[in-house]
This record gives structure tokens, C-alpha cells and sequence, in this order.
């Protein structure tokens, strides 16, 4: 599977998607966004049960905003609506890979488990003050 070209209308979509899906933000000027680019199709070929996609910060600054994009590229990991992984700078082939791997293995039940404590431990601060 190649990568896709995600929006502000598509990026919901993508994120709340069943499979994974990783983000290259990138611009048409960005040196070190072209030389990540062919590592990040590769990857995509690679990995059927993982979305790859690429946000062009240039067409979609509001969304890069909201998602407080601030060099590129950035990399951004979801699954099942969770950030799981966000760093600018582009990855070498061998921790791209590494990083599909450790999407692929999060206990994702345990993450919603650790968000509904921490969601109630904020509801029990506030009720506090």
C-alpha cells in the first residue's frame, strides 16, 4: 500500500480508522522531508496492516496548528484515537521500522485502562477545589 494524503476533512477519518496509522508532516521545501520521503514509501509498502500518510504543512497549516507542528518533519503514531508516538526529525529505515514494530505490539486495552484512571483522577482534583 502506498501512503494517502490526509486533510483536515480526512484526518478524523484516518486517526479513528481500526488499523494504525502513522503521519509524516512535510512541505515541498523541506529538504530533509524529500530524503524521508522514499523511506516512509518504502515503509508503506512493507506494512499492509498500517496506514501511512503524509499532511502537506503547506495545503494544511490549521491542522498543523491544532497539532502543534512546529519543524518538520514530524512523525505522529495513532491507534484506536491515541497519540502514540510524536517526534520532529526525520527516522532512519531501522527506526522506522523499530517503530511500526512497538505500534503493532502496545497493549492498547491497558492505555485505555491507564487514560480512564488518569481521567478520574483529574475528575477527583477538580472536585477538590
Amino acid at each position: 500500500m502506498s501512503t494517502i494524503e490526509l486533510d483536515k476533512d480526512s484526518f478524523t477519518d484516518a486517526v479513528q480508522a481500526d488499523k494504525p496509522v502513522i503521519i509524516d508532516f512535510w512541505a515541498p521545501w523541506c529538504g530533509p522531508c524529500q530524503s524521508f520521503a522514499p523511506v516512509f514509501e518504502q515503509a508503506a509498502t512493507q506494512h499492509e496492516d498500517v496506514t501511512f500518510a503524509k499532511i502537506n504543512t503547506e495545503e494544511q497549516p490549521e491542522l498543523a496548528n491544532a497539532l502543534n507542528i512546529r519543524s518538520i518533519p514530524t512523525l505522529m503514531a495513532f491507534r484506536e484515537q491515541v497519540l502514540l508516538f510524536s517526534q520532529a526529525g526525520a527516522l532512519s529505515e531501522s527506526q522506522l521500522e523499530e517503530l511500526v514494530t512497538q505500534i503493532k505490539a502496545v497493549d492498547m486495552e491497558q492505555v485505555h485502562a491507564d487514560i480512564a484512571r488518569q481521567e478520574a483522577d483529574s475528575d477527583d482534583e477538580s472536585d477538590l477545589s
